[in-house]
């Protein structure tokens, strides 16, 4: 089994975070909520466990692909409960390593995984980290522009196609309005990712690195 190298572990936004424990990291993560940094770099450093435990449960590549993107998708949204303030000396406390693999376990328990035929997630294309900030900038979108990028980057429908749907549902929209309205949907987007995820995952500029 080869485990995915992800480039972003390379970046220096990414590196600069790398001398950080997982407590401070979490921290980080929490208090910066408009930076995806930090969540970047807990991504990097645990990857390589929690697709070692998901690719021996799951019954094809593609298949464990998903789920490992769909498993940080549900990280991402119950870090921000994690506890760091308990005593790492302690039994009873939870470290961050043990509670990810409590989380994998309860993913690929619960999740139900489509057939492969039905899945068209590419873990090359779209890393989990930027997965999961680009889902939280489409529900910042108003609902048209929202319903609409959906359509083109999801379903792949054509401008046409969009708009003949949207008129059978009572909006007077031509194609060429459907072409300007995905433009600025696109913009909007990408104006709604956090500034150093655009960076990690879009090659703009190096931002400076974040107070710590």
């Amino acid at each position: 089994m080869q485990i995915p190298h992800f480039s972003e572990t390379n970046h220096p936004l990414v590196k600069s975070l790398f001398h950080h424990t997982d407590s401070e990291l979490v921290s980080l993560f929490q208090c910066h909520p408009d930076s995806g940094r930090y969540f970047a770099a807990i991504f990097c450093r645990y990857s390589p466990i929690v697709y070692t435990l998901i690719r021996h449960s799951a019954r094809s590549p593609v298949q464990a692909d998903y789920l490992f993107a769909l498993t940080w998708r549900h990280i991402y949204y119950e870090l921000g409960g994690f506890d760091t303030s308990s005593d790492p000396s302690s039994k009873e406390s939870l470290t961050l390593q043990n509670w990810l693999i409590n989380q994998t376990a309860y993913c690929i328990n619960e999740i139900e995984v489509p057939p492969t035929e039905a899945i068209h997630y590419s873990l090359k294309a779209t890393s989990p980290p930027l997965w999961c900030y680009v889902e939280k900038a489409l529900e910042q979108l108003p609902p048209m522009l929202r319903l609409m990028v959906l359509m083109a980057q999801t379903f792949h429908w054509s401008e046409t196609r969009i708009a003949a749907y949207l008129q059978a549902e009572g909006e007077t929209i031509s194609p060429t309005e459907v072409a300007n309205f995905l433009q600025e949907g696109y913009r909007m987007l990408e104006e709604k990712l956090p500034t150093d995820i655009r960076s990690i995952y879009l090659g703009e500029n190096l931002l400076p690195p974040a107070p710590a």
